[in-house]
């Protein structure tokens, strides 16, 4: 089979596609031909060495396919199950071996490029607006990238919750995707100061979440805009990681919170592994949310999609396929 690995950190050429023996599923694990695989940041900081992982090590922490075969004690899947799965790595190959606790069931009607593009910013998503601040109706929230693959998906999130939704942007085309997904108000921070729009869209008051996947160019100006015990939700930097501070800041700033979440652990069990899924997959299939699907690359592209997504050129989801 074809399968990319990193024997060292570095730029994207450090992902080299090589044959390698496919692989056979241990306990309570299942072998899956991968349909599709998901390109998202995490994958590049693993390459770059950001994330530690011990080399040589295939990157992708999301994918889709049909399971091939299944290793002693899995009783919940069967061979010919469609699947996907978010959270465990190695899904840039043909074939990946994915414990049965990280897979789902792909619904009748959501197909694998759908389903390897949903999980990890999907649940993302709705980890985000569920439980790191459950948005409620008529709660005012600014979200930063709010035409990328995560943002545009938690814009729709949030409007079902009933919230007011601003978002951040770098260019008209994609604040009209933003606004597209739902977004009430969007910024286009290249040529405006999202801070000050932000106080004027609120007549000074300020949002009661700010989500936050930017990070270093966005994180402290960020906190001039939260209301006085709101939240700062921090998931992300695509800019660069955000300096230490000093805590004290937070109640300078209005008695804030702050987290640093991920979706590790908002899926601690198998019920919360579900029941995100299950909504993010189920909404997709009934038609009340909808991904946006940027390109798809052959597996021997690997590098390019990591060009282009770390390019921040593209709006959507970036997938190989396999």
């Amino acid at each position: 089979m074809k399968i990319i690995q990193i024997t060292q950190p570095g730029g994207p050429d450090q992902m080299q596609l090589v044959e390698a023996p496919i692989p056979a599923p241990g306990p309570n694990q299942a072998l899956v031909r991968v349909a599709a695989a998901g390109v998202n940041f995490i994958d590049v900081y693993f390459r770059i060495g950001l994330y530690k992982a011990e080399a040589p090590f295939t990157p992708g922490n999301e994918g889709a396919g049909t399971i091939e075969a299944v290793g002693p004690g899995v009783t919940d899947f069967a061979v010919g199950d469609r699947v996907a799965w978010g959270m465990y790595r190695g899904s840039y190959t043909q074939y990946a071996v994915v414990p049965v606790s990280s897979l789902v069931k792909l619904p009748d009607g959501v197909d694998f490029q759908t389903g390897a593009a949903a999980m990890l910013q999907g649940m993302t998503a709705h980890y985000l607006s569920h439980s790191s601040f459950p948005l409620k109706q008529g709660d005012k929230c600014l979200i930063h990238a709010a035409a990328g693959g995560a943002g545009r998906l938690l814009v729709q999130m949030a409007k079902m919750r009933g919230a007011t939704v601003i978002g951040t942007c770098g260019t008209d085309e994609k604040a009209a995707i933003a606004k597209a997904a739902g977004a009430d108000e969007t910024i286009v921070y290249t040529r405006q100061d999202f801070a000050e729009e932000v106080k004027k869209l609120t007549g000074g008051k300020g949002v009661d979440v700010v989500y936050d996947s930017v990070g270093q160019s966005t994180f402290l100006k960020g906190l001039d805009v939260i209301r006085p015990r709101g939240t700062m939700v921090l998931f992300g930097q695509s800019s660069g990681a955000v300096a230490p501070i000093d805590p004290s800041i937070l109640n300078v700033k209005g008695s804030l919170f702050m987290t640093r979440p991920s979706l590790a652990h908002h899926c601690l069990t198998r019920e919360e592994l579900n029941w995100r899924a299950g909504d993010v997959l189920g909404w997709i299939a009934a038609g009340k949310l909808e991904l946006r699907i940027e390109k798809t690359y052959p597996l021997a592209e690997a590098p390019q999609a990591h060009r282009d997504l770390e390019g921040r050129s593209m709006a959507g989801k970036l997938l190989l396929i396999p």
